[in-house]
């Protein structure tokens, strides 16, 4: 099983890299990838904006994951963008494809095998939720099926568009799934 995971860039809110933060003297990024690995999610297709990127975050990241580097063809597009160029790429070709975003840095392998426990035969995706919002930049999904949906070129929140297809929510301790968008956030 494959995964990607999508590694945002500068958050103005944060005022650095959202990848390279530490939390527990551990890069975000390399919490993310180590968790994705554990699950046996590898190999990590993981998205940048820049060239430069793959070096900086490649240091942080121990060597024995298995990663993939891919440059975003259109740079700071989005995370629908992302996802879809990643979902129609033949070289990423997977019955099913786990999503994680670089900024959930105590999320662990046991979420990633959650999904794929959950994820029903007719399900286009399974999708952890804290019971209060869904993450669908954590779902488990089925290229195949959620592809088509997404070219339509639909910019409404992809939470939205994910709960409109074949689902399962799998509900999740919400500190796990917490993700750093403010300093605050890491306290």
């Amino acid at each position: 099983m494959r995964s990607l995971l999508l590694a945002g860039g500068r958050s103005s809110r944060m005022g650095s890299d959202k990848a390279l933060i530490e939390v527990d003297g551990v890069a975000c990024i390399a919490r993310v990838a180590m968790a994705l690995a554990e699950a046996g999610r590898e190999p990590i297709r993981i998205a940048v904006a820049e060239p430069d990127a793959i070096e900086r975050y490649g240091s942080v990241i121990d060597p024995s994951v298995q990663v993939e580097w891919v440059l975003d063809a259109k740079p700071h597009a989005g995370p629908i963008e992302a996802l879809l160029e990643a979902l129609e790429d033949p070289l990423c070709e997977s019955e099913s494809l786990q999503l994680a975003p670089v900024d959930v840095p105590w999320i662990d392998s046991g979420v990633f095998a959650g999904l794929e426990a959950a994820l029903g035969e007719d399900d286009a995706l399974a999708m952890p939720s804290d019971g209060e919002w869904a993450h669908p930049l954590l779902a488990l999904v089925r290229p195949s099926r959620v592809v088509g949906a997404l070219r339509g070129g639909d910019r409404r929140p992809l939470h939205v568009q994910f709960t409109e297809m074949p689902h399962t929510l799998m509900l999740e301790d919400p500190a796990v799934l917490r993700n750093v968008n403010t300093p605050e956030d890491l306290e």
